[in-house]
Order: C-alpha cells, then sequence, then structure tokens
C-alpha cells in the first residue's frame, strides 16, 4: 500500500472500523519511514483485525522505539506480529505488557521437538531439563507462566501464517499437547520444590482427552489421571509403604494443580483435571497401580473405558504412567463386548445434546448436534468396536484414527473425506474463537465484530461465508454421524466375542457348526474366498462378515445364505456402491442376510439382476408399486427395442424386478398378505397390458382388445404362485379379418409370456372362458353376451364374481361386466337347484383335486378350512345376496366377507374365522414357494422345512408344532363355519 490511498474511505473499505485514527496512524508511518512501510501496512490490513493490530503496534513502537523500522525491514517478522496481533486480543495485550516477548517471533517457528520445549520451559524456572525428576529453584511460578505464554505465542504464529491452516491443523494441535506435557513436567518440578520428602513417591501423569490425543486446543482443560507407587531403594525394595507414597503424591498433585491454575500479574496457563479417573470427583485423587487395575477390572463402566482410549503416559515417572496404559488399553478394547456399550454409547451423545442450554444449542462447535462431538464419537465408537480385531485402527487422535478408518475399509473414503474435512473446519474455528481471549469456549459468537475478525483470521471473505461452511460442515457431520454412529452393523458386530470376529482364527469351524452351518468347511470356504487379499472389498468384507454369518444364523438356512451372499457380491464385483450400503446403510445388510437366509426363489430372482439388491437401502423402496408407474416404465422400455421378443425380454425383466420388490418386503414383514395380493395383481396386469401392446405392433391393424381378470387375480388375491385366469374379449367388428387377428395376438401374449427364459415365465390360463377348454380363445363381445344370456352354467356364474378389469381397453372390458352383473349378481339371488350344484361341484374337488397320498389337513387350499373352503362360502353368499346387498359385489374375498358380516348373514365370530383361516393359509402357500423357490400347496413334513417355514411366518426356531397346531386351530374352526353357512345353506 502506498500513502496515496490511505483515505479514511478506503480504510473503511478495507477493514478498518476507525478508519480516522488509523489515516493519522498510517499518515505518521509513511512519514517517519517512507513508502517502504507499504508492505508493513499491507499486512496490517490483511490481519483479522486491521484496528487491533494498529493499536498493538503503536504499543510496541511506543515501548520499543526501534521495532517499526526492524519489522519493515524483515517481513516475514511483520507478517508473523500482525498476524498475531490482530487475531488475539490477549496476545496482543501480553505483547504490550512484555514487548520483547515480540522477539520469539522474529526466529525460527517450526515445530519444536518434545526436548526443545522441555528446555524451553524448564529452563526458566531453574530446573535441569536433562534430569528425569527435575526441581525448581524457589518462587519461579510466574517464569513458567511467561514462558509458557511465549511458546503459545511461537506456536500461534507459525498457525496464523500458514498457507494452509487446516492441513497445518494436526500439527499445531500436536504442538500445543506437547507443551502441555512440557508445562506439566515443569509445573511438577515446582511441586517438588514445594513438597518435603517427595523423593519417596513415584508420581506417574497419565494424559487423556485431548492431550492424550496429541489434539490439544489453545484453551482447554487438561484431562489427567495419577498413578503413584513407592519410590525404590538402590536395592529394589519400597522406601516407604504404599500409603505413605500416596500421601506424599496427593500433596505433590496438589501443589502441581495450583501452579497450572492460579491468576498472578503473569497471566495463567489451564486447568488439569482430574474427573476422569475412577469413581470421578468422589474418588481418590492419586491410587496405586493395583487399585486402579483392581477398579477397571470390577466397577469401571463402559464410558470410563471410552475415556481410557485416548490414555498416553505425559509426565512424571513416564514408566509407572506407562505401565498403567499398558494395564488398561486391553480393557479398553474389550469394552465393545459389554452388553449395552453400543446403546449406552449412543444414549450418553444424545443426553449431551439435550443437556445443551437453548439459547446456546445453534451456536455450539463442540457438543451440538452435527459439531465436533459427533465426529469423535463417531470415530471411536467404530473403533472401539472394529478395534478389538484389527490393531491397525487403534490410534488415539481422532483424525489419525479416521484415516485409519478410511485406509481399511471401515468408513467410505467420501464419508471419511467429509467427516475430516468438516473436523478440520470446525477445529479450526475452535482454534482461533479460543486465539481471541485465551478463553475456553466452543460457541460461534454472536457480535459482528467477532464474526468479522473471525472469518478473516480463517482466510474466508466475509461472515455470511463463515456461517455457511460452517453450517454446510455441520450438516454434513450430523446426517454421517447418525447414520455411522448408529448403525445396526455395528451394533450386531459388538455383541460378537473378540475372538470370533477373527473369521481366520483357530476353531472357527466349530464356531460355524455352533452358530448353526451344516457344513461349517463349506462355509469357511466361502469365507475365505470373501474376505481374502488385501484389496479394499476384502478389507470391507472381512467387516461385514462376523456381522453377516450371525445374521444368516438368524433365518432358516444360513448355509444358503452364505452361498448366496458370496455369489450376490462376486457377481456385483467391484461395484461402487454395494459394499459400501452394506457397511454404511441403516439395515441394509441385516436385510440382505435375512432375505438370502430364508427363500431361494427371492435369491433365484435377485442372482438374475444382482444390482437389484440396492432396493434394500431404503424400505420406502420396498413397497409395491402401483400398475400406472410399472406399466409407463415397462411402456417406456419397451419402445427403445423394435424387436418384438426384445422388448417382451425387457418388460419380463422390469416383472422380475418388481416381484422382487414384492418378495422382498413380504419376507421382511414391510407388508401383509392383501398387500401382497394387490401388488403381484397390479403387476401382471402391467405385464400383460405392456406386452399386449407390443405384441400388436406386428400387425398394420388389430381391433381393441380386452382381457378379463379372473379368479384370484380379478380378486386381487395372487399367490406367487398363480397363473393369471383370464378371458380375452375383442370389439364387434365388419372386418371378416378381425376375429383372426384378435385369436393370433392372444396366442402370442400367451407364448412370448410363458416363454422359457432368465426371467419367470407367466402362464395365462384360460380354462374359464365360456365352454372351457372346448371353447375359441377369443370372443366378441356381442358372443359374450349371447353365450351369457343363453347357455351359462352355474359354474360359469360362480366365477364371473371374480371378473374384473384385467388389460387391454378398460372401456370394452366395462360393456362386458356390466353386461354379467344380472348373471353374478342375479335377481333373486340363486335357485334350490343351482346351490345343490355348487355344492356338489365343490365335494368332487375335494375328493380328485387333493394329491392321493397326502395328507389333506396339510392342504392349505383344498383342505379343510383352506383357502378352497373360506372362498366358496364367500362366492356362495354373494351369488344368492349381492341383489340385496350391494357392498357383496366386490371381487375381493376379504371385502366380501365384511359385507357379509355387516348384514349379519355371517356372524362376527363365524367372519372372523373364515378370516384368520384363509389369511393364515395364504401366508403359509406364499412362504412355502418363497423357502422352496417352487410352488406347493402343502405344509411340509421335514421338521427342517417346516421350521424355516414357520420363520418366515415370524415364529422362532423350533416353533413349527405351535404353528402347525395354530393353523389346525384355525382352519377347524372356517369348517365349522362351512358346515353351517355352506353345506345348511336352503
Amino acid at each position: 500500500m502506498d500513502r496515496t490511498t490511505t483515505t479514511e474511505g478506503t480504510l473503511a473499505r478495507l477493514g478498518f472500523g476507525d478508519p480516522h485514527r488509523a489515516a493519522e496512524t498510517l499518515d505518521a508511518w509513511f512519514a517517519e519511514h517512507g513508502d517502504g512501510c507499504g508492505a508493513l501496512v499491507d499486512q496490517v490490513i490483511a490481519s483479522a483485525d486491521p484496528d487491533l493490530t494498529l493499536n498493538g503496534l503503536t504499543r510496541l513502537d511506543a515501548a520499543r522505539p526501534d521495532l517499526l523500522a526492524a519489522l519493515v525491514a524483515e517481513p516475514e517478522w511483520g507478517e508473523r506480529v500482525c498476524r498475531v496481533l490482530g487475531a488475539s486480543v490477549a496476545l496482543n495485550q501480553h505483547l504490550g505488557a512484555h514487548p520483547a516477548d515480540v522477539d520469539v517471533l522474529r526466529g525460527p517457528i517450526e515445530r519444536r521437538a518434545v526436548t526443545g520445549l522441555r528446555a524451553a520451559v524448564l529452563c526458566p524456572i531453574g530446573a535441569d531439563p536433562g534430569d528425569e525428576q527435575p526441581v525448581a529453584q524457589p518462587q519461579r511460578s510466574d517464569e513458567l507462566r511467561l514462558a509458557y505464554r511465549r511458546e503459545v505465542l511461537r506456536i500461534a504464529a507459525r498457525d496464523l501464517t500458514s498457507t494452509d491452516p487446516l492441513a497445518e491443523l494436526p500439527s499445531v494441535a500436536g504442538e500445543l499437547a506437547d507443551l502441555a506435557d512440557a508445562t506439566v513436567e515443569a509445573a511438577l518440578a515446582l511441586a517438588r520444590e514445594q513438597v518435603p520428602g517427595w523423593q519417596k513417591a513415584r508420581l506417574g501423569i497419565v494424559a487423556l482427552g485431548k492431550t492424550g490425543g496429541q489434539e490439544l486446543n489453545y484453551v482447554s482443560d487438561v484431562d489427567v489421571l495419577y498413578v503413584a507407587e513407592p519410590a525404590l531403594d538402590e536395592s529394589g525394595e519400597p522406601v516407604c509403604s504404599t500409603a505413605e507414597a500416596i500421601a506424599v503424591a496427593a500433596k505433590l498433585v496438589g501443589a502441581l494443580t495450583r501452579e497450572c491454575s492460579a491468576h498472578t500479574a503473569a497471566g495463567t496457563i489451564w486447568q488439569l483435571d482430574a474427573a476422569l479417573r475412577p469413581e470421578g470427583k468422589a474418588g481418590p485423587l492419586v491410587r496405586s497401580l493395583a487399585s486402579h487395575q483392581a477398579y477397571y477390572e470390577k466397577w469401571a463402566k463402559n464410558w470410563e473405558f471410552q475415556a481410557m482410549l485416548k490414555a498416553r503416559a505425559m509426565a512424571g515417572d513416564r514408566a509407572l504412567a506407562a505401565e498403567f496404559v499398558a494395564m488398561v488399553a486391553p480393557m479398553v478394547w474389550r469394552v465393545a463386548e459389554n452388553d449395552q456399550f453400543v446403546s449406552e454409547t449412543q444414549a450418553m451423545r444424545r443426553r449431551v445434546i439435550s443437556l445443551l442450554p437453548a439459547r446456546e444449542a445453534d451456536r455450539e462447535i463442540k457438543l451440538g448436534a452435527g459439531g465436533l462431538r459427533d465426529v469423535e464419537f463417531s470415530v471411536q465408537l467404530i473403533q472401539l468396536v472394529h478395534g478389538r480385531a484389527d490393531d491397525r485402527v487403534r490410534q488415539a487422535g481422532t483424525l489419525a484414527a479416521l484415516a485409519k478408518l478410511i485406509e481399511y475399509g471401515y468408513v467410505g473414503r467420501s464419508d471419511g473425506s467429509d467427516l475430516d474435512a468438516a473436523y478440520r473446519l470446525m477445529r479450526l474455528l475452535e482454534h482461533r474463537i479460543q486465539l481471541e481471549k485465551m478463553r475456553r469456549t466452543h460457541l460461534m459468537p454472536d457480535d459482528e465484530l467477532s464474526l468479522r475478525r473471525l472469518a478473516r483470521s480463517t482466510g474466508m471473505a466475509d461472515v455470511d461465508e463463515l456461517l455457511t461452511r460452517w453450517r454446510d460442515a455441520t450438516r454434513r457431520v450430523l446426517k454421517l454421524h447418525q447414520r455411522l454412529f448408529y448403525s445396526p452393523l455395528l451394533e450386531a458386530v459388538a455383541r460378537i466375542p473378540s475372538e470370533a470376529v477373527r473369521l481366520t482364527s483357530y476353531g472357527a469351524e466349530v464356531r460355524l457348526r455352533a452358530l448353526g452351518y451344516a457344513d461349517p468347511k463349506a462355509a469357511l470356504r466361502h469365507i475365505e474366498a470373501l474376505s481374502q487379499g488385501l484389496s479394499r472389498q476384502a478389507e470391507i468384507q472381512r467387516q461385514l462378515l462376523p456381522a453377516m454369518l450371525g445374521w444368516f444364523t438368524a433365518g432358516p438356512n444360513p448355509d444358503h445364505a452364505l452361498l448366496a451372499f458370496r455369489q450376490v457380491s462376486e457377481a456385483m464385483g467391484r461395484t461402487h456402491w454395494y459394499l459400501r450400503a452394506l457397511r454404511d446403510g441403516d439395515a441394509m445388510a441385516e436385510r440382505l442376510a435375512r432375505i438370502l437366509s430364508s427363500s431361494r426363489y427371492t435369491v433365484d430372482l435377485m442372482m438374475r439382476a444382482p444390482q437389484s439388491v440396492g432396493m434394500l437401502g431404503d424400505a420406502s423402496n420396498l413397497q409395491p408399486r402401483d400398475r400406472g408407474e410399472i406399466l409407463a416404465e415397462m411402456r417406456a422400455s419397451a419402445k427403445r427395442h423394435d424387436d418384438v421378443s426384445v422388448a417382451v425380454e425387457h418388460i419380463r425383466a422390469v416383472r422380475r424386478r418388481e416381484l422382487l420388490r414384492v418378495a422382498m418386503a413380504d419376507i421382511l414383514g414391510l407388508i401383509d398378505l392383501t398387500t401382497v395380493g394387490v401388488g403381484l395383481s397390479e403387476l401382471i396386469s402391467a405385464t400383460i397390458d405392456a406386452t399386449l401392446e407390443v405384441v400388436r405392433r406386428r400387425f398394420e391393424w388389430s381391433p381393441r382388445m380386452a382381457v378379463i381378470a379372473l379368479g384370484r387375480w380379478g380378486g386381487g388375491e395372487l399367490a406367487y404362485a398363480s397363473d393369471a385366469d383370464a378371458m380375452f374379449v375383442v370389439e364387434d367388428s365388419d372386418r371378416p379379418d378381425a376375429m383372426k387377428i384378435a385369436t393370433q395376438i392372444t396366442s402370442d401374449l400367451r407364448a412370448v409370456l410363458a416363454k422359457a427364459g432368465p426371467d419367470p415365465s407367466l402362464d395365462i390360463d384360460i380354462d374359464l372362458r365360456p365352454e372351457g377348454k372346448n371353447g375359441p380363445m377369443v370372443r366378441s363381445l356381442s358372443s359374450f353376451r349371447a353365450y351369457y344370456e343363453r347357455w351359462s352354467s352355474t359354474w360359469e356364474a360362480q366365477a364371473l364374481v371374480r371378473a374384473a378389469h384385467g388389460a387391454g381397453d378398460p372401456e370394452l372390458s366395462a360393456e362386458l361386466l356390466e353386461s354379467i352383473d344380472v348373471l353374478r349378481y342375479p335377481a333373486d339371488g340363486l335357485l334350490r337347484q343351482q346351490v345343490l350344484e355348487i355344492r356338489k361341484l365343490k365335494a368332487r374337488m375335494e375328493v380328485e383335486r387333493i394329491p392321493r397320498g397326502s395328507d389333506p389337513l396339510r392342504n392349505t387350499k383344498l383342505g379343510p378350512g383352506g383357502l378352497s373352503d373360506v372362498e366358496w362360502v364367500v362366492q356362495l353368499l354373494q351369488l344368492a345376496n349381492a341383489h340385496e346387498v350391494p357392498g357383496l359385489r366386490t371381487t375381493s374375498t376379504l371385502t366380501a366377507l365384511a359385507a357379509a358380516e355387516q348384514a349379519d348373514l355371517v356372524t362376527v365370530d363365524d367372519a372372523r374365522a373364515l378370516r384368520d383361516a384363509w389369511l393364515l393359509a395364504g401366508r403359509l402357500r406364499n412362504a412355502i414357494l418363497l423357502l422352496r423357490g417352487r410352488a406347493s400347496d402343502t405344509i411340509p413334513s421335514d421338521p427342517r422345512e417346516a421350521g424355516a417355514v414357520a420363520q418366515l411366518l415370524g415364529y422362532d426356531k423350533g416353533e413349527a408344532s405351535i404353528l402347525f397346531d395354530e393353523y389346525r386351530r384355525r382352519t377347524r374352526h372356517a369348517r365349522q363355519v362351512m358346515d353351517h353357512v355352506f353345506w345348511g345353506l336352503d
């Protein structure tokens, strides 16, 4: 800057709050030193608070008249002085009171070795840095405070002049911790001078918290723990009793604490905080090593071991302190096995947030939601859970630990990078805020001057950028903390004993057999294939597998689940999101494990497109989609392909994925039987609709067509194994080839959907059409009307009870359905002869269709009280009473049953019995297919399969007999209802 630009307006724009006074001062500088002081003026302007810097330089100039010229002559020195003066009111005042200390900023300011720091604080108090137990000269306390402040000046200058303060942060925090070590050693030297007989005690001082992690703030309580033992004579014998040594050590600790916390004209250092000791503030300040060991082995709580994660020998008898650290470390790395450790840690974090004063919560950098503590707790929890078996992540510092967690796959690279960046930013803000007045605080300032000073000291353009970046960081941290800190995978791994986490340790085969694996040798081969090697994928698999193995055994078939997991993982290869989602997802890994262990049908669908496993990441993705959504996707997919066969393949691929969606939601208990039925019915409608459009491409002209859904499809009650019962209707047309084209379209449609291929086939059953198998495949609207008016049978009227629009032209469907209402809802109900026909047909079905040699009591469809019994009762009630009860005019079994109950056609108890039997039979039928991968109406008699079906329905292992008893009870009641409602109806 040159003197021509020192106008008040310019200075105001450059950041001066008092431009008039600044202009006078700067004009005087230019007058005395000429334009050569322009570079120094630029440094004043670049400082966090130009007014504060200018005031500090003015005071220093008055105390040392030669200083300003020296700063002009040495720009690097001038920059350091300006940055310190502008960023810290406290250090500004210190230099004003001790102007000679400005020379500290002149020489090298690189990070000092620990030995250099010891000498810097011990020599001023007359202690020999070379002594293992140095003793200070009397009355040298203030010299220690001043020496400490000089070292802080040097560290602050290095920090404030760094070109990348975020990168420099660990080094700055580490040197502050080293300075704390040296300062405690010096304060202990002062204490020794004050305590006669101090030689009788060995006093080890252990650093905890940020000091122990080598990540100390400028102003922070220094967390410590004290351990004492009697000193030993030359022969190795104790010179006094343990009690006497503890008493002497307690006096030393008292004097040490006073030295560190006292306020004098020379300033203060910081508080020594021993609250993390056994029993906290209620416990003795000093304990022997044996006393510590007894406490941690018998009474220590989970959080106390977490506090020991950063324990480090600090000062005093460092060998004794190191013994304590070695003694407690194994307990620290076993704490995650303790009951409720994870949940207690999570609850403790929530409690801290809940106790924050409301007026400060939004300004808390450290304790607030998304603040520093969220990062630290997340990192520590992951460390403690996984560090039991992986000592590579046993790091004391947060950033160092996070780096290892990222390197070895415990935290994703992107997530880890976001956490690292946010943590560095918030620590930098915390440092700068504390540096301003050298006070312990973690609150963002709320006054404009402090905010502006903070923004400038951190290199940000203005206050808006400062607040925006801070808020963005807290939002990122909160989101990641909630996912990582509350991860189901973390809690699952924590419940596994440490020796079982090591999958390749001796006895793994025995443990696998004990877990429930029928073929532990094969299981070990799968585990080795998944986890061997040094790749990131193998690292993450080694984290996942202990939890996955446990989750697999919670399901019916752990051996099949592990094989399927290997197949899915190998098929996904290096897909970037797959393992990350399993590791970091809210419940994705556990959901996948349950599905793989429960259902061959679902695994088969998944293996045809393994990427579909991504649906498990969010439970909302597993809700069945409606017909319109599915149809739109099928149409869009088919339009991209001119070849009809290829277009249909893509439609079937969409169907396969939607089948998987429904099946997974069913297995996980996210949807009930009625939702499954509707979802599968909507899916078939969309599939036939989209395929019909594609098949019609082959013809230059085709008539309007509609597909009438019958049976379970028409009722919206499809099971996984159900065919699509249907009739095909074509519009009345004068064209002679209309029927031929419609028949060909119908034939082609059925063929392309029934064709074997990589995706499940769909059989369209047209046996319920007029005249059954002997009738034409397709009829015109007028032909349908004529047939039903003249020749239809009672069984056809019953079949039409569940007729609904299935696919194709909805208006054409509506016309046909309207014309058959008179048949399925007869004006005078059923004639006696028609009732007898229905009863005879039902009796013949029970005799002819149940497989010979099978147990009818296990047949969910045709057995006594099964699906058929309930549906025939309801359909008979509909045929007989729908003319008087509009609510019975529905294709849904349960809806019609509810209407019959409301109309007093059945009692409340009878309706409940029918409903309960129908629901349980339907769930069993679906569960059997999900388990085996093939359809069956018969409940398995094999105990393993029966137990697996029971588990799918929510029963515990070994409760298959309870399920069968429940099924027999419900179906017996339903059969009793059928006996007096269906067979006794006149």
